[in-house]
């Protein structure tokens, strides 16, 4: 194939996730937006991350913010890991666009750099504009920094930097795939070993719900019955959570990722399972 016929990868960072009251699927179509006018600008938009639990992802996220030509960054929301990429890509000193809804105030670190906006509605109208712009910004970005040889997003503006650089070392085709198969399997062995663990931590948290002694719970009833503090079950109810059974699917960072949910209000539900002989499940963040 032809390098004219071959798309250059313009990557993307951005939630994938819900936050700042944005669901996941809020996020889809963002993602679909941004690749649209990555499309339109002669580019193949593709995630920097997709995955985060493993050594393997994290390995790829690192290669893909240094090695893509020119880089898409949402940092709507301001979610923590999307703003620990831009710093990377950032730190090497690669073509990066920075765009961000209109309900997301801006970053001092970064405010000295450019940001396209769009509207957290996603109005049809503003995003047919935004898109526009988006496409005619990642060309002449992405072009100036090839014609340019003192070309920088951000850190040359404050004086000369020794830029920072991966090392790459050339192995053997085996080599490779050994290596990735070492690191696949050790992530499936995570995920089996997870998903054994918490099947395991809900069925006791059943069974010492039906064998302990005294006044039995309901697992079914209202969460206002459990005994839980005002601050907790009104984290737990603006949440969706209405009963012990729900709750006992839940781990400490779901919790806290409800909208309304802090780590007072987790310390008490903690509390008051204890006092039943229940507990959450043990999760990592995903």
């Amino acid at each position: 194939m032809s390098d004219q016929n071959t798309k250059q990868i313009c990557g993307v960072v951005m939630p994938i996730s819900a936050i700042d009251g944005c669901t996941e699927a809020h996020w889809a179509d963002v993602l679909e937006i941004l690749t649209e006018a990555i499309e339109d600008a002669g580019f193949e938009g593709n995630l920097v991350s997709n995955a985060d639990d493993s050594g393997i992802i994290h390995k790829r996220i690192i290669q893909n913010l240094y090695d893509n030509p020119i880089v898409v960054c949402d940092v709507s929301g301001k979610n923590p890991n999307v703003m620990f990429e831009l710093g990377l890509r950032l730190a090497f000193d690669k073509p990066t666009v920075i765009v961000k809804d209109e309900k997301t105030a801006y970053a001092f670190d970064t405010s000295a750099i450019e940001h396209l906006e769009y509207p957290r509605d996603l109005r049809f109208s503003r995003i047919v504009e935004f898109k526009q712009k988006l496409a005619e910004k990642i060309k002449a970005t992405h072009q100036r920094a090839t014609a340019d040889p003192s070309y920088t997003t951000f850190l040359k503006h404050f004086g000369e930097f020794k830029v920072a650089k991966l090392e790459k070392k050339e192995v053997s085709g085996q080599e490779y795939i050994l290596e990735e198969l070492r690191a696949l399997r050790t992530a499936v062995r995570r995920v089996e070993l997870g998903q054994h663990s918490n099947a395991n931590k809900y069925i006791r948290n059943l069974r010492q719900a039906s064998d302990r002694t005294g006044p039995e719970v309901n697992l079914g009833m209202p969460l206002e019955q459990l005994g839980l503090s005002d601050l907790a079950l009104h984290a737990l109810l603006t949440g969706g959570v209405t009963t012990p059974s729900e709750l006992l699917k839940m781990s400490e960072i779901e919790v806290l990722k409800l909208p309304t949910a802090g780590r007072r209000a987790l310390n008490d539900i903690k509390e008051t399972l204890d006092i039943h002989g229940l507990s959450l499940q043990q999760k990592g963040l995903n």
